[in-house]
């Protein structure tokens, strides 16, 4: 509790790379921001942007923000945050999170099963990378190291890292969501990327991140739109909280949905994905209640915010995340929250 950090969320690209990606990173490290972060869906990959980045900046940290854990091994994921780590100084976070069956099986082509179980095994797999004590092996069932399965020729042994890291405890956050897998990252992880966090209902996760360690942190997304009318500036985030309760899953298993009943708004998260899936994209955008909206981000006039920020200090979240191109509104957010 107490003072926030301020940390931006780049992303991932659309049909190209963002050309103002450098300068707002560059800006954004000027201006006292904690960290940077990437993304990947199903084009550009999270790490190429980070490094160019890192080659650009001097302290700001860089995150993954996340990367999708069926993208890569864990032991290429071990090598690419090593790598990078090393390359610019010590300041890579490793965001990691398993991503959703759409993407995992329509675009990676594997099995999306037991993803809390795939989750541990990875981070044990990078831990004993990081930490170089032995080779690294595993015996569990998704990620057997040496692999000894169907087509094996039988020669693989336990390697230890050729690179010594940089840092054998580089952080590892965790983009988590459901009640078992929030507590499991509070178990075995550095720090916790929310996708949804209400200041005002922090009753949904508090039990689950009784077993956080000190120094966890939380880097929440924050959206954050100045504009004196409230039902006006809500409405691009209604438009992306139908698409995510709506449409990101079917109907008999979506976790933002089902985050958001749990969250109390159980009426409405029904209603949405109802509307969504029968194609009535801006009816289930307008099903969104403006209070879900108005909670989980920082609308208003800049006095409204300075107020509503309060609420956030009060909360175990250490840093927001926030999005934007404009330079401008990098030093605004900075002004807010850092003052």
């Amino acid at each position: 509790m107490g003072d926030l950090k301020l940390g931006l969320q780049l992303g991932y690209w659309g049909a190209g790379p963002n050309p103002n990606m450098v300068k707002i990173a560059q800006e954004a490290e000027k201006l006292g921001y904690d960290a940077v972060f990437t993304a990947e869906a199903w084009g550009s990959d999270v790490f190429t942007p980070l490094a160019w980045i890192g080659a650009h900046t001097e302290r700001i940290r860089l995150g993954t923000g996340i990367a999708q854990l069926s993208a890569r091994a864990p032991t290429a994921t071990a090598m690419a945050a090593m790598t990078l780590d090393h390359l610019s100084g010590g300041r890579v976070i490793l965001g990691l999170g398993v991503s959703g069956p759409q993407v995992v099986e329509g675009w990676y082509g594997q099995p999306f099963g037991k993803p809390l179980a795939r989750t541990r095994e990875y981070i044990n797999i990078i831990r004993q990378v990081l930490q170089r004590k032995e080779p690294v092996s595993n015996d569990g069932e998704h990620y057997p190291l040496p692999y000894s399965g169907e087509g094996a020729w039988g020669l693989g042994k336990p390697l230890k890292s050729i690179v010594h890291p940089l840092r054998e405890d580089l952080p590892i956050f965790l983009g988590a969501e459901g009640p078992k897998n929030v507590t499991m990252t509070a178990e075995i992880a550095d720090g916790w990327l929310p996708l949804y966090y209400s200041p005002y209902r922090q009753e949904v996760y508090a039990d689950q991140l009784k077993g956080a360690k000190p120094g966890f942190e939380i880097m929440q997304g924050m959206p954050v739109i100045i504009n004196d009318d409230i039902e006006e500036a809500v409405v691009p985030l209604k438009h992306s909280l139908a698409l995510y309760i709506g449409g990101m899953g079917a109907k008999s298993r979506n976790f933002h949905n089902e985050l958001i009943k749990r969250m109390g708004f159980e009426e409405a998260a029904e209603k949405i994905q109802d509307l969504y899936l029968a194609g009535k994209k801006d009816e289930a955008a307008q099903a969104v209640p403006t209070q879900l909206a108005d909670e989980i981000a920082l609308v208003g006039s800049v006095d409204r915010i300075k107020d509503r920020l309060n609420a956030w200090r009060d909360t175990p979240v250490t840093s927001l995340l926030v999005s934007t191109q404009s330079v401008d509104e990098l030093r605004t957010f900075a002004d807010l929250v850092l003052g």
